[in-house]
């Protein structure tokens, strides 16, 4: 007897996550031609190193698409030991820009903590749907995920990435309190948290050198950028530059100033002032509209999901995108202080695409078990569905 035939994916998420793709490569070229000419002699030099990791992505995609998303679970831990390593060792390598995130291959770089993000959250996912009910008890089940997130926020705080940190320990937040954790654990641990940080940030104030003063003023500046137009707030005017050039309706695609060396990275985290001044306020507005919808739906999939690993995967992917794309563009427009982190699908940065092509194939599949007719979706369905806990 042939087995029952899985369901197709969510047509409108592919559709939205090629739309973003599509058009995250209009804009790295649009953003990088005039750099890539100047650096390279090649205005496409940026643009086809967007590509090739987009069709790498593509094929992970595909594969993550069409394989039963619980059968992932028996590639979390060899995946998170190879991850784990790599922050490791990536440590060790030269600075570019004040930090030590990646491993250049030639012209092309993989950035480790790009892929901690998504194993980690299918860790959690694998670690509380395993552990059910057992996981509302602080020292077997909550315990274990905090020290695992802590030890790989340890690692990438030594790189330094300050913002990467702050994503990877929100989405795990969010997956460990949708995940059935007691709530009053969660309280004391924030505050205990709180207080941590608060040491920490005098430490960094009364210790620090030159590099980690220039990174913490880089961080506060957003209060007045303008009071080093030159130094630490340069991006930041330039960038709010750009959006007041844009004006309403924009200066038209491939016409914009502030990427002509005016407004450093272009291309990468500051990508959406390029949409702001190219395409103005309104064609801003409707690509966060779109973005808005992604999300949405990503969201709509993950928690329809009957099984609890499937459940907080799709959930913790979902955040992850919304919360990477917060930072970007707070910091970007100065409404929150500036990291440095990618837009996902939209800026340039292989191992940022290429990881978000694969957390789309994981929700993709997720939404191929429930587009099924209702009988198949039974027999197909796995033996021991996991209960979703409810926190108190």
């Amino acid at each position: 007897m042939n087995p029952p035939r899985r369901g197709t994916p969510d047509f409108l998420l592919l559709l939205l996550t090629f739309v973003l793709v599509c058009f995250g490569l209009v804009m790295v070229f649009s953003a990088s031609s005039m750099t890539s000419a100047y650096r390279w002699d090649d205005p496409w030099f940026f643009t086809r190193k967007q590509l090739f990791a987009v069709a790498i992505g593509t094929i992970g995609m595909l594969f993550c698409m069409n394989i039963h998303y619980t059968k992932l679970k028996k590639f979390v831990f060899p995946a998170f030991f190879f991850v784990i390593l790599g922050l490791i060792s990536v440590i060790f390598t030269s600075k570019a820009n004040g930090a030590s995130s990646w491993f250049s291959l030639g012209k092309y770089g993989i950035q480790p903590t790009e892929f901690a993000k998504l194993i980690v959250i299918l860790y959690l996912a694998s670690l509380i749907s395993k552990k059910e009910d057992k996981f509302r008890n602080f020292r077997k089940g909550l315990f274990p995920a905090i020290v695992i997130v802590g030890f790989v926020c340890g690692l990438i705080l030594l790189q330094p990435d300050f913002g990467s940190c702050m994503i990877l320990l929100s989405c795990s937040a969010i997956v460990i309190m949708v995940g059935g954790s007691n709530l009053k654990h969660i309280f004391f641990l924030g505050m205990i948290g709180a207080v941590v940080v608060g040491i920490a940030v005098l430490m960094y104030l009364a210790f620090g050198n030159t590099d980690s003063n220039f990174r913490l003023n880089r961080i506060t500046s957003f209060m007045d950028p303008f009071a080093d137009p030159q130094g630490s707030g340069l991006q930041v005017v330039q960038s709010l530059y750009a959006f007041g050039h844009g004006g309403l309706t924009g200066a038209g695609f491939g016409q914009g100033i502030q990427k002509l060396h005016y407004l450093p990275e272009a291309h990468n985290d500051f990508i959406f002032a390029i949409i702001g001044e190219e395409l103005g306020f309104i064609g801003s507005v409707v690509f966060l509209l779109v973005y808005l919808i992604f999300i949405w739906r990503g969201i709509v999939i993950a928690v329809r999901c009957p099984d609890l690993f499937g459940m907080l995967a799709g959930v913790g992917i979902m955040v992850m995108f919304a919360i990477q794309a917060f930072i970007n563009i707070g910091g970007v427009t100065n409404t929150i202080p500036l990291t440095g982190v990618t837009l996902p699908f939209i800026s340039a940065g292989g191992s940022s695409m290429m990881v978000s092509l694969f957390s789309m194939g994981i929700i993709l599949g997720i939404s191929r078990e429930q587009s099924q007719p209702l009988g198949q979706a039974r027999k197909e369905a796995p033996a021991k569905t996991k209960k979703r806990p409810v926190s108190t």
